[in-house]
């Protein structure tokens, strides 16, 4: 069974649902979206992102965007 990671390439703030996608083999659109209804909602969905991003550590395989990313800064 493979880690938790945060992902590089599924990222679009710090990469915490694109990871948990990953982790699990969900599309990471529907975690999102359970994040924002979850913060909609008047759940922990902020606190819970905000403490996973602080936890998860960053995928170490640099992939995709953020070897692109790397490669042109």
């Amino acid at each position: 069974m493979s880690r938790l990671y945060r992902s590089n390439d599924q990222r679009i703030l710090l990469g915490v649902c694109g990871g948990l996608a990953q982790r699990y083999g969900w599309d990471p659109v529907w975690v999102r979206l359970a994040f924002v209804a979850g913060v909609l909602l008047g759940g922990p969905g902020i606190l819970a992102y905000a403490v996973m991003a602080l936890v998860v550590p960053r995928d170490p395989a640099l992939t995709g965007r953020t070897m692109r990313a790397l490669d042109s800064a």
